[in-house]
């Protein structure tokens, strides 16, 4: 959270922030703690306790971030009670920094006004439906979360106070032009150099092995030559897919179908309303006068949304005249609701209605009735729900009579293909957890390799891999684990041997090349020994691709002056390279985007330093309590 915050520190970044910390605490029921008398705390900081609560969430939400994004991977991880320990001790002290920066941005003043709040919620991405936002989404999202409009405009005040204060850190970095100059002429130099490479294939020609040497390989490195234990599976599938072309569906059917069921192809009416919101907090009486008082006004023809902007609670519709859009039924259950589908004409005012929200005055502002869609233009998608149902049951069916074969005629599955008359597949050979395309699902992983399946050798029980298909599964063949013997690996061995003797022998070769030149002495018979003759590079860039990247890298880290100017690199397994560096060249044009971009990462580097720095001063300073559980 801290390093997202280092980063965003203006514009539409701001908001971006303001989304992560906050709606990730909206659905997962913020609201239940902070408004919790329960003040089990995990820290007190200056006398402001952390809730248990907010660290459990907080965990809870890093955690699933990081399982979304590494998936099983990190599961290894948080089994180690030391790591899970320490993880939620780096979370604590995150949640300890932000209480620390916001405790700070209090003290100094700083505020946020209610326009910039509304606005921020509007930007939140959770409350928009195609880009804008959505004040159903909103109201139900927070009613979810057990906040009142008001108690969630608060939350973020606090949040975008403390904003204010990371940008005016970050804000307060800057980079200086002789930095900049630096960094881009180190990455737009180039420089001239001069390379040797030479291929081990010119030695490996030559080499001969004797049978100790691969015996005496091969003893030394039996674990290489291990294989691992592999089967080879057969299975049958069956799927409602497989099924629903195959089922039989009659024009009666389609008409009793559509006669059963006509509100299914009916639009739904649609109704659109504004609201006026009275939140009633802790004084019920006052509220319910409030609302009628409003509603006497527009009893006596006052404006609907004239009197919702003036005093509506509901901050975000208030400034649209109470509007809340285009609503449905599953929108609005209980009393709100109820009443708004109880209003027949545009225009009708309800009377004062009471939810867990507070008091609210609905005005019906547009209605569509419903419209039925006829059985000519319905038919087809009625004969492909009725094909889908008819294969659905055929699927439940037929699966049981799989699971009843598979069992009572275990050393074999063609009973069970015959059955549902689907074939019988079989797999190529594959190794523990690398289950090939087909059958490369969980369920299966687990059993594949199991002593019921490879000792037995009998029918898996059914797998349900999904709701729509299953299978049944068996081992056809089966490879123990094993060490390969010298005959199956000693050309393998006489390779990889050779290869290591031709590079031995060209890192010497391009190392008497080396001292050589170092001793001003005449190469020619050395190159002439392999033909070789140099090859010039002018302007070679860091990225370039002309020369292999370990002789591209060598280059750069050379110096131009005599006698460390020269390096032999070993060029993956089938080279050997020589270079010599020549000339350095400065870059001699200044790229005006890149120097801001240069910019930009310097002062994005440097403000991450001043914060952690700001908060460790803040540190220093304050009276931290962590609280033993």
């Amino acid at each position: 959270m801290l390093q997202n915050i280092r980063e965003g520190i203006q514009g539409p970044w701001a908001i971006g922030i303001i989304a992560l910390i906050v709606v990730s605490f909206v659905f997962t029921g913020v609201g239940s703690y902070i408004s919790s008398d329960n003040t089990n705390a995990v820290a007190i900081v200056n006398g402001e306790e952390i809730p248990a609560g907010a660290l459990d969430i907080a965990y809870n939400n890093e955690r699933a971030r990081l399982e979304s994004q590494f998936g099983d991977a990190v599961n290894s991880l948080f089994a180690s009670e030391t790591y899970v320990t320490q993880f939620r001790n780096d979370i604590l002290q995150q949640l300890i920094n932000d209480e620390l920066v916001t405790q700070k941005a209090k003290s100094l003043g700083l505020r946020v006004g209610d326009s910039e709040i509304k606005k921020a919620i509007t930007m939140l991405p959770e409350f928009q439906v195609a880009g804008a936002f959505d004040n159903t989404i909103y109201l139900n999202t927070l009613g979810r979360a057990g906040y009142t409009p008001t108690q969630f405009a608060e939350y973020m005040r606090d949040q975008m106070t403390r904003q204010q204060l990371v940008q005016a850190i970050n804000g307060s970095n800057f980079s200086l032009q002789h930095q900049i100059s630096n960094l881009l002429a180190l990455q737009g130099q180039t420089r001239d150099a001069k390379s040797l490479q030479i291929d081990l294939a010119k030695y490996q020609e030559s080499i001969e092995l004797t049978s100790e040497e691969v015996q005496v390989y091969y003893d030394a490195n039996l674990s290489r030559f291990d294989t691992q234990e592999q089967v080879k599976l057969a299975y049958v599938t069956l799927s409602v897919a497989d099924l629903s072309p195959q089922m039989e569906v009659s024009q009666e059917e389609i008409a009793q179908y559509y006669a059963d069921n006509t509100r299914l192809f009916a639009s739904q009416e649609t109704r659109s309303v504004s609201h006026i919101l009275f939140e009633a907090g802790d004084d019920i009486e006052l509220a319910r006068t409030r609302a009628q008082a409003v509603l006497e006004q527009l009893r006596n023809g006052e404006d609907f949304a004239t009197l919702a902007q003036e005093n509506s609670d509901d901050i975000i519709s208030a400034e649209e005249g109470g509007d809340l859009g285009q609503i449905s039924p599953s929108d609005y259950e209980g009393e709100f609701g109820d009443a708004a589908y109880a209003l027949n004409a545009v225009g009708d005012i309800s009377v004062i209605v009471e939810t867990d929200f507070g008091l609210h005055i609905i005005k019906l502002t547009q209605y569509s009735p419903s419209i039925v869609t006829p059985l000519s233009q319905a038919s087809a998608r009625i004969e492909g729900d009725l094909r889908l149902t008819k294969a659905t049951d055929e699927f439940f069916a037929l699966q049981q009579e799989m699971a009843r074969l598979a069992f009572e005629e275990p050393d074999s599955l063609e009973a069970v293909a015959k059955a549902i008359n689907r074939p019988v597949i079989e797999t190529g050979f594959f190794e523990e957890n690398q289950l090939p395309q087909g059958v490369d699902y969980p369920q299966l992983n687990d059993i594949a390799f199991s002593g019921e399946l490879v000792i037995d050798r009998v029918n898996s029980d059914l797998l349900e891999l999904s709701d729509e298909l299953v299978m049944v599964a068996r081992v056809a063949e089966h490879k123990s684990k094993r060490t390969r013997s010298l005959g199956e690996v000693s050309q393998q061995i006489e390779g990889l041997l050779k290869t290591q003797k031709a590079q031995q022998q060209a890192l010497v070769y391009a190392l008497d090349i080396q001292t050589a030149m170092l001793n001003d002495e005449d190469i020619s018979p050395l190159l002439a020994k392999h033909a070789l003759s140099w090859s010039t590079h002018v302007g070679l860039a860091r990225s370039s691709n002309e020369l292999p990247v370990p002789m591209v890298n060598a280059i750069f880290e050379l110096g131009p002056t005599q006698g460390v100017n020269s390096k032999v690199v070993s060029v993956f397994d089938n080279s050997v390279g020589l270079v010599v560096l020549s000339l350095v060249n400065i870059a001699s044009q200044t790229d005006e985007s890149m120097q801001a971009t240069i910019a930009q990462r310097l002062v994005s580097m440097q403000g991450q330093q001043t914060y952690e720095n700001f908060v460790a001063a803040l540190r220093v300073g304050a009276d931290l309590t962590l609280v033993t559980q």
